[in-house]
């Protein structure tokens, strides 16, 4: 796999095996359902005043659960991505679909950075959800302070 990744260059990711024996004995055995490991989503949230841009900077997905022939033909982290989207201002509840890049047969290169300028300073959560080549989700949460604090006035 080729690519730069810079943020999450350094960090130890390991994935959490669920033993079969725990899941259901007869839906595993007829092969009825298949299950895949949380994948990990690089971000780089970058604020310029009230202008917030987020760029991708890794998906990294549980290689074995990746066909051989199409692992093959991977040479870039961002071919394991599908779908994207941002929540500008997620709230714990509900995830809303705000910005999006996704890939059709016709145009299948995506988007890897997306930018919203936002109306009032202050702090906001921004929720992005990415869908791998295998449906899987993954999503990760990020913190920023966006605008000029505002000053008290001096008496």
């Amino acid at each position: 796999m080729g690519g730069h990744r810079p943020a999450l260059a350094g960090s130890h990711f390991s994935f959490k095996v669920i033993p079969r024996e725990v899941l259901e004995k007869r839906a595993v055995e007829q092969g009825d359902i298949q299950f895949f490991e949380l994948g990990a989503l690089g971000l780089e949230p970058i604020v310029d005043g009230q202008r917030l841009t987020v760029t991708l900077t890794d998906l990294i997905v549980r290689q074995d659960d990746i066909p051989a022939e199409v692992r093959g033909s991977i040479s870039h982290w961002s071919q394991m991505l599908d779908y994207w989207a941002v929540d500008w201002d997620y709230q714990d509840d509900t995830f809303h679909n705000q910005w999006q890049s996704y890939r059709t047969r016709k145009d299948p290169k995506l988007e890897l950075k997306a930018s919203h300028t936002y109306e009032e300073p202050g702090g906001y959560r921004v929720m992005v959800k990415a869908i791998d080549i295998l449906g899987n989700d993954t999503t990760k949460v990020v913190e920023v302070t966006v605008g000029a604090a505002r000053a008290s006035a001096s008496r």
